[in-house]
């Protein structure tokens, strides 16, 4: 097996704990099902978030999932680029997988769907 890295990106209406939370769940689920992983097979999960969600760290929802309380996280503030996606939380998972860099599947949700349209998107 070798280390990949899975990207992906939600956006969030409102900067409130319950919603941070929600879409990083939503976000990261659907990676894990996108690409039939395990949590088994992730060795790291790297998050940042927009300057203007500071509510609650994205992290939390993560820890709370079963499995995922011995999984390296990480949580940091994305690069605050005028006229950037607001509102936006961005994940890079860091999997163990036999799968090639083209059936990794990336997965972009919600307003963040147009970040990387080079990239397989679901």
């Amino acid at each position: 097996m070798i280390v990949r890295g899975i990207r992906g990106a939600i956006t969030v209406e409102h900067n409130e704990t319950e919603s941070i939370h929600l879409a990083t769940r939503e976000l990261l689920l659907a990676i894990m099902k996108e690409n039939g992983l395990t949590v088994e097979q992730i060795a790291s999960c790297f998050i940042t978030v927009t300057p203007d969600l500071d509510a609650t760290f994205p992290a939390q929802a993560v820890r709370a999932m079963a499995g995922w309380e011995v999984i390296p996280l990480m949580c940091a503030l994305e690069v605050p680029v005028p006229g950037s996606l607001p509102k936006c939380i961005r994940l890079l998972l860091h999997v163990n997988t036999e799968m090639r860099q083209e059936e990794i599947r990336h997965i972009y949700l919600r307003d963040a769907v147009g970040l990387r349209p080079d990239l397989k998107q679901s």
